[in-house]
């Protein structure tokens, strides 16, 4: 039996495939991720390099070698690579715990395809056993708290060391329990509509269209 760890290195040298030669590649955030990262380093002289979603994927990145790009200075892209919290059997996303979210779907939207890499303990019938991630404009989060709990859904404010916990933008996060979301596209459309909302951690509008699954006999490829 493989462990989590090796399902993640598994998955994330898959991702290799899907990497075009000569053209700049999209990179998550996270422990798969950096499988991936680490991988790409084996072929970073075939690619002009990377466009990241957070401060902590360029750091590796860079310190691989791999040139990263700001996203205003490239046009579209062909591929973006990254990890979910959990995935569901329409490619639909719960994403957020490395609190990269807003970046995470700014990259996904600029990408022709998202491919993600997961385990499959992230793979389930129906959103929500993952905490949603949301990331708020602080002034707003009491108020967003109590929108929550109309929906049944019960949101706590992110901390590390004690303190609320600062996005790469500057902003908090509200993980959300109790929720079970079934129309995925929707709750996501309403959601970030919510005055003080930077944007949910649920990628319906920009789901996976392919899914590199790590289970237990190997790798496991979805297509959506």
């Amino acid at each position: 039996m493989l462990s989590q760890d090796e399902l993640k290195t598994l998955v994330g040298q898959a991702a290799l495939h899907y990497v075009i030669p000569g053209e700049i590649v999209g990179v998550g955030t996270g422990s798969t991720v950096n499988k991936f990262i680490d991988a790409l380093a084996a072929m970073k002289d075939r690619i002009p390099g990377a466009v990241s979603s957070s401060e902590a994927s360029t750091q590796r990145l860079q310190s691989l070698g791999i040139r990263v790009f700001d996203a205003n200075d490239v046009g579209e892209l062909a591929v973006y690579i990254d990890g979910a919290d959990e995935i569901d059997g329409r490619g639909h996303m719960i994403k957020g715990g490395g609190a990269a979210l807003t970046r995470e779907k700014i990259v996904a939207a600029q990408a022709r395809r998202f491919v993600c890499i997961a385990d499959e303990s992230k793979r389930v019938e129906v959103l929500g056993r993952y905490p949603l991630p949301v990331e708020v404009i602080p002034m707003a989060t009491q108020r967003l708290v109590r929108q929550f709990a109309t929906l049944g859904g019960q949101a706590q404010l992110r901390l590390k060391d004690g303190q609320p916990l600062l996005t790469d933008n500057g902003q908090h996060i509200l993980d959300v329990t109790g929720l079970r979301i079934r129309d995925p596209l929707a709750f996501e459309s309403e959601v970030n509509q919510w005055p003080g909302v930077v944007t949910v951690g649920v990628f319906a509008h920009q789901r996976a269209q392919v899914c590199l699954l790590g289970t237990s006999s190997g790798v496991q490829t979805l297509t959506y």
